[in-house]
């Protein structure tokens, strides 16, 4: 392992850092320099005209001969001049920048560093992501390298754990896998992460108080309250928690989900049915449900949309299946990905191949919903002893015209043949939108970390 930088040198390459293309310090910079240039060009037209009219004589005029620089040669007068400007002029701005920064000392990273993030994602494709779960945020976690213009569109079918219990007590949208994804695009993150998924202890007295909550939901919930609407309560967690783009619920209020199952009977609720095998169908109640106006937004001026990963039909289909959300979809000018599960779900997918994620989305909500489905083809992930879930296995390939196209990629976990890798599958997408994206489009998607 190499040593350590000396203290100077960081210093220094922090320095050097302020300059580099895309923060926007440069240009300043220049200013600066040109407005001293004409006050220094405003200043020599002063005393080169005083010199000339003015008859200075005695000690006054020994001063001047001195202050001017007439005991040098005149092609070399303004050597020591530069000199000394250049020096006071960097001295002046580092203690200027010095005094600035301060504040700021404590920062887990430098400031330059979080000033260069901010105007280069800011540049990236604008990214709408439609799902939930856990799936949902282990993408966004990848994609948050590579931009800030990122819209997590998140389902609000949920009705189990700290969620569940908030919305039956209060009647608000379930917020878990909302506090997930503003977790996964905190700039704080993991420690964030720590925070929002800290579940208070159950009570053994009895008196439930806390237990079972999460924070993160706490603070949803509060700021829902305080705004006196929920979406509202969303949208400022999103600005005070410091995400990375935004995290928008699918609807307004709380869904229900039901499922059709091959023997004919129908249950209800979205912990129950992930539970279970053989779904048929799906639907929401209620039906005529609006979708929440700013994903329409985001979908109507979209780069690039992400579906999943996440569970089929208790985290994926519950936001398609909004009317509006589902034609919005269908009228986006963004390339529409399809990132397939790498693994089954005991339950709701069990044996499930490609074919059947892809046969499920089909029939809910039609065909040419993706131009592109991602799936993974690297099946040697480790899977846990006595774990009964399965790789998804590649048994689709496109047919006929209008079909999406099969791209295969390594994007799994190599230590958990259930999770994707975040890092390999953000890039993965990326790499997709910058081959299809038309020319001009796909900017600033170079990963900054």
């Amino acid at each position: 392992m190499s040593p350590p930088a000396p203290p100077g040198s960081r210093r220094g390459a922090a320095w050097r850092a302020w300059l580099r293309p895309g923060i926007g310090v440069k240009r300043w910079l220049l200013v600066v320099l040109l407005g001293e240039l004409a006050i220094a060009l405003a200043g020599a037209f002063v005393l080169k005209q005083v010199y000339r009219d003015v008859d200075l004589g005695g000690p006054l005029q020994g001063a001047t001969y001195v202050l001017t620089l007439q005991f040098l040669p005149y092609a070399a007068r303004a050597v020591p001049l530069v000199v000394a400007g250049v020096l006071l002029c960097a001295l002046g701005l580092y203690k200027l920048v010095r005094v600035f920064l301060s504040p700021f000392d404590q920062r887990s990273e430098p400031l330059v560093e979080v000033i260069y993030q901010k105007r280069f994602l800011a540049r990236g494709p604008r990214i709408v992501a439609i799902g939930g779960g856990t799936g949902l945020s282990v993408l966004l976690r990848g994609l948050k390298e590579y931009s800030s213009n990122i819209t997590a569109v998140v389902t609000v079918a949920d009705d189990g754990g700290s969620s569940g219990k908030l919305r039956a007590d209060y009647g608000i949208a379930p917020m878990g896998d909302i506090r997930n994804c503003i977790a996964a695009l905190a700039d704080a993150e993991p420690l964030m992460t720590q925070l929002l998924q800290y579940r208070f202890p159950d009570d053994p007295s009895g008196d439930h108080g806390l237990a079972g909550h999460t924070v993160g939901n706490l603070i949803i919930a509060a700021m829902s309250a305080i705004e006196g609407d929920f979406e509202e309560g969303v949208r400022q967690s999103n600005r005070v928690l410091a995400v990375r783009g935004q995290v928008v619920p699918a609807a307004p209020i709380p869904l229900t989900l039901h499922a059709l199952l091959g023997d004919g009977s129908q249950i209800d609720g979205q912990s129950t049915i992930m539970r279970s095998t053989g779904i048929e169908h799906v639907w929401i109640t209620p039906a005529d449900i609006r979708a929440s106006g700013e994903a329409i937004e985001a979908l109507a001026s979209a780069d690039l949309v992400v579906l999943g990963p996440g569970s089929l039909y208790t985290s994926l289909l519950p936001s398609l299946l909004i009317p509006d959300l589902r034609e919005a979809l269908g009228a986006t000018p963004g390339l529409r990905i399809y990132a397939c599960n790498v693994a089954t779900q005991l339950g709701e997918t069990e044996g499930y191949g490609l074919a059947d994620h892809l046969a499920a989305l089909d029939s809910h909500v039609g065909q040419g919903i993706a131009d592109v489905v991602l799936a993974n083809d690297n099946l040697l992930a480790h899977v846990t002893a006595g774990d009964r879930s399965r790789p998804v296995l590649l048994d689709w390939a496109p047919a006929g015209a209008g079909a999406p196209a099969l791209i295969a990629r390594d994007i799994v976990d190599l230590q958990n043949a259930h999770r994707h890798d975040s890092a390999k599958l953000a890039a993965a997408i990326v790499a997709i939108y910058q081959e299809r994206a038309r020319p001009g489009r796909a900017v600033g998607m170079a990963r900054t970390a």
